[in-house]
């Protein structure tokens, strides 16, 4: 008779890495049916049966030995309790200090996970491997800077671990150190020779790390031996998920909501006007604060905010340390139905994300709001729905268009201008399937001889409200039933 008996994922294998994603569950021979062996009273921890057992076992098969359908060893669990008596006594009594389990786990690797210098010790001084590789190629010396302890450490490269050894992806352990914000580790790292301008394929340097996960402390550190403060990334693939060819540490912060250290960078001379990845901390801020809704990168829920500041106090300490708030982008080109960046300024992106909060502090701050693109897309044009190729998966609802469009038109912006696309603000309702929006542009003036046209892909507003678009074919009838109202009747 059979039963499961599934093990912690992370007491069993103990690693991040994506091999040990597998379910850690092993069939066994019941317990009521097979005796308690020495192995599973050490991972029980039942140290007097294990005591027991280990004085009365037979010599030709020493208890050491033993292993689990795993691989987990005496030794592994062992190490796994951080119990030093028993490592040292499974050791001297035969037990291999560099056995893996089915998953390539070592007991000096459960020993560094563990951040367990004392185990490791016992382990290297009974020939443990320092630079022995597991899954993914990983080394001992990874995962201690992982967990951050510095002694241990200290100990692996006094075993001569390779510092500079890298993982399958190309990661050191002081890219690990820094992706943890742990400083003391990633002192020991330097300190030992440590490759602080290594730059991976994703263009990600031990700084870049350090700067996406938010680690103030690490991101200094890191800066006061040496980092470039306005180093920029390099990838080789910019599509997908992968980072923009560019992007700063600065970028990085202020996209993952690190505003305080995006601050701490600034206040250390990083320029906040920089466009080396195509835009800058104030245009960014627009889809970080309200990304879209689509089932794409774009789509990602927007990101966790680490520190006491809040997204708008960031702006505006940063335009106080010279960002410009009228900055327009200097290059970018855009895909079909969307706004071209080239041109743009903050206020217009946050006009097209209809970020009501936003657009009315960049005009306290002296935005200016007429500015148009490259293109000539207004503010108007944007809030009104131009650029909205996916139907329902922008931001912006009815009320907050209607309040963001009547107070465009309240600073002057003409409802009835033409962009160089021929699209107007009425060519915007109709992507959004805003049948309110399109009333109110009525309302506010909007005229069927400056609207009722087709734009650069052929679509007048009523086409596209039929569902002509460049992203989901979508028919609306209530839009398609507000625009036919607005247009002159046919003999």
């Amino acid at each position: 008779m059979f039963k499961q008996r599934t093990i912690n994922l992370m007491n069993r294998i103990l690693f991040f890495i994506a091999v040990f994603s597998v379910s850690a569950a092993t069939s066994s021979i019941s317990v009521a049916a097979t005796p308690l062996r020495f192995v599973d009273a050490v991972e029980k921890a039942d140290w007097d049966r294990a005591s027991e057992m280990f004085s009365h076992a037979d010599s030709e098969r020493p208890p050491a030995t033993q292993t689990q359908p795993d691989g987990m060893s005496p030794l592994h669990w062992a190490v796994f309790h951080q119990n030093t008596d028993w490592t040292e006594r499974l050791l001297q009594g035969g037990a291999d200090p560099n056995a893996t389990t089915l998953y390539g786990v070592t007991p000096l690797a459960i020993a560094c996970r563990k951040g367990s210098p004392e185990c490791a010790a016992q382990l290297l001084d009974h020939g443990a491997d320092a630079n022995g590789r597991l899954a993914g190629k990983v080394t001992p010396l990874m995962l201690a800077a992982r967990v951050g302890n510095p002694e241990l450490c200290r100990l692996l490269l006094e075993h001569d671990a390779a510092v500079e050894a890298a993982q399958r992806s190309g990661q050191t352990a002081l890219m690990f150190a820094a992706a943890e914000g742990n400083v003391e580790a990633i002192n020991t790292l330097l300190d030992a020779g440590a490759d602080l301008h290594r730059s991976l394929a994703s263009g990600f340097t031990p700084l870049c790390f350090a700067a996406r996960q938010g680690h103030i402390d690490a991101v200094v550190t890191l800066l006061d031996h040496g980092a470039s403060l306005n180093e920029t990334m390099d990838p080789k693939r910019t599509s997908g998920r992968n980072p923009r060819a560019g992007m700063s540490p600065l970028m990085l912060a202020v996209e993952s909501a690190h505003y305080k250290l995006a601050m701490e960078l600034v206040r250390r001379g990083a320029d906040p006007n920089e466009q080396t990845s195509g835009f800058t901390p104030l245009h960014a801020l627009s889809w970080v604060r309200r990304p879209s809704k689509g089932d794409n990168p774009a789509g990602d829920p927007p990101p966790r905010r680490s520190g006491d500041m809040t997204a708008l106090q960031f702006v505006v300490e940063i335009v106080d340390a010279g960002a410009d708030v009228n900055l327009e982008l200097r290059r970018g080109r855009a895909g079909k139905g969307l706004i071209n960046p080239r041109g743009a300024t903050p206020f217009l992106l946050a006009s097209q994300t209809v970020d009501l909060p936003y657009m009315k502090l960049l005009l306290e701050l002296g935005a200016d709001p007429a500015i148009a693109n490259a293109d000539g897309c207004t503010a108007l044009m944007a809030a009104a729905g131009v650029g909205n190729n996916f139907v329902g998966e922008h931001e912006g609802t009815p009320a907050e268009v209607d309040e963001a469009v009547r107070m465009l038109v309240e600073r002057g912006l003409d409802i009835n201008a033409v962009a160089n696309s021929k699209e107007t603000a009425m060519h915007g309702a109709a992507y959004r399937c805003f049948p309110e929006t399109v009333r109110l542009l009525a309302l506010l003036g909007a005229k069927a001889e400056h609207f009722n046209h087709e734009n650069k892909y052929g679509w007048t507003p009523l086409d596209i409200a039929h569902g002509h678009r460049p992203g989901s074919f979508k028919p609306d009838p209530a839009t398609i039933k507000a625009i036919e109202e607005l247009l002159p009747k046919k003999p």
